[in-house]
C-alpha cells in the first residue's frame, strides 16, 4: 500500500485542478510532472502556437502567503532554465513563441478550489 502524504495529496489535487482549467481555456497538455536533474515543470501546454510552461502551486490557506507569492524570481529563473531542457529533450517541438504561466490553487477547509491563472509571468 502506497501512503500519500497529506501536502502530496493537496498538490496533486491543485495540480488536477488546474489542468482541468488550462484545458477548458482551450489548451492541450503535452506533458505532467516532467522530471530532469535539474528539477521538475508541473504541467506543459500548448495555447495555439505557444509552447506554455505551468507552475502549478496549491495552499490550503494564505496564512503563511499567497501561492503566486510562493514564485519568486528565483523559482521563474528555475523554470526558464526546466523549459530549456525540456525542449533540448523533444528536439521534434518548435515553438514560435514560449510563455511561462502559474495557477494558483487556494483548497479551502469547505467549498470549491478556487484558481488564479496568470499567463505570462516572466
Amino acid at each position: 500500500m502506497v501512503h500519500v502524504r497529506a501536502k502530496d495529496a493537496v498538490g496533486q489535487y491543485g495540480e488536477r485542478v488546474a489542468v482541468r482549467r488550462l484545458t477548458e481555456a482551450g489548451m492541450t497538455v503535452l506533458d505532467r510532472n516532467w522530471r530532469c536533474r535539474s528539477g521538475e515543470i508541473d504541467v506543459v501546454a500548448r495555447d495555439g502556437d505557444c509552447l506554455v510552461v505551468c507552475e502549478v502551486k496549491t495552499r490550503r490557506s494564505v496564512s503563511a502567503g499567497t501561492a503566486l507569492e510562493a514564485v519568486t524570481p528565483q523559482k521563474l529563473a528555475r523554470l526558464r532554465r526546466l523549459t530549456g531542457e525540456w525542449l533540448a529533450a523533444h528536439p521534434g517541438v518548435n515553438p514560435p513563441r514560449v510563455r511561462l504561466d502559474v495557477v494558483a490553487v487556494t483548497v479551502p477547509d469547505r467549498g470549491p478550489a478556487t484558481v488564479q491563472h496568470v499567463a505570462g509571468v516572466s
